[in-house]
């Protein structure tokens, strides 16, 4: 399966990686549709031979070593908690992905596809129903492909997090950081995520404006300026806005701004989970004056700093 990194910057759109999850019960054998963003997935591999770790949950599936970088490898299936069919084990394949930072593997049934999917056609997960394997809060999104089926797009950040791979580092700002006044909007489909951001802007002194997606924060960006009209650069001094977000994605959203000569003038930083190469170019093509990778607080409270200084000059 090939992986490439082709999409326009503000097209709207995103790739996955359509995989599959086999679940046996009495009525037979269920098949689960799940995604992922190919922004996240480094490569799809056979399994190799696994060294398990000892004192580790069943879902662990033990670690092995990829070109220098030690691995370990969750096996979905069982930690969904699902009963696995023979079957399943015959294409079975591993997702090796990275995001904050972290290379982590992931055992599916079988890597089907890759779909190129607009966000607007993607629907917040406000409920998931059906698949009686996982948690609905663990996905980030869900789409209608081809049968009327629905794909579901899996939030992996929640999953690593719940499997204690993974915590953001939401330290305190440093003593030495200025504080600053004025109002911040903030753009993130995971209210935990808003959160950990809302929490280190107001530290720093901004009030926060909380948007849920692109289609959200373009809302208030045009309340905001109802309120200050011409005087809104003055008033909103950063836009933090996630990548992935269903119905329109960061990137989309910041072109949207950019566009805009009522809000152009606004900086924006892309505050997100891909870690890949290619997404700071992405982000800087889009209109963003930084991209950071969730969620190290250092890094955050010194960039917005910095963006923000540069911008009052």
């Amino acid at each position: 399966m090939k992986l490439d990194n082709s999409l326009k910057v503000g097209s709207n759109e995103m790739e996955l990686v359509d995989f599959r999850i086999f679940k046996e019960d009495e009525d037979g054998v269920y098949e689960g549709i799940y995604g992922i963003n190919v922004s996240k997935v480094r490569e799809i591999i056979r399994i190799p031979s696994l060294t398990e770790l000892p004192g580790t949950p069943d879902f662990i599936e033990g670690i092995f070593d990829l070109r220098g970088f030690v691995i370990p490898v969750v096996n979905l299936a069982k930690w969904m908690g699902i009963t696995e069919p023979e079957i399943a084990q015959n294409n079975s394949r591993i997702i090796i992905t990275e995001f904050n930072n972290v290379l982590i593997g992931f055992i599916v049934h079988e890597a089907k596809r890759i779909r190129r999917i607009s966000w607007s056609n993607i629907e917040p997960a406000t409920f998931v129903s059906g698949t009686g394997a996982i948690d609905g809060s663990k996905i980030t999104g869900v789409t209608k492909i081809e049968d009327d089926s629905v794909l579901l797009i899996l939030d992996l950040e929640s999953v690593v997090q719940d499997l204690g791979l993974y915590e953001p580092d939401t330290g305190d700002m440093p003593i030495e950081l200025e504080s600053f006044v004025g109002l911040a909007l903030v753009l993130d489909d995971s209210s935990t995520a808003r959160k950990i951001v809302k929490d280190a802007l107001e530290k720093m002194g901004f009030n926060v404006v909380e948007a849920i997606d692109g289609k959200d924060g373009l809302e208030k960006l045009n309340d905001l300026y109802e309120m200050y009209g011409d005087a809104i650069s003055e008033q909103l001094k950063i836009i933090v806005s996630d990548v992935e977000m269903p119905r329109m994605d960061g990137f989309h959203f910041a072109s949207n701004v950019k566009g805009d000569g009522r809000f152009n003038n606004i900086p924006i930083v892309f505050n997100s989970s891909i870690s890949d190469h290619f997404s700071e170019g992405r982000g800087k093509e889009a209109g963003g004056e930084a991209y950071l990778v969730k969620f190290e607080a250092s890094s955050f409270y010194d960039e917005i700093a910095r963006v923000v200084r540069e911008h009052k000059k």
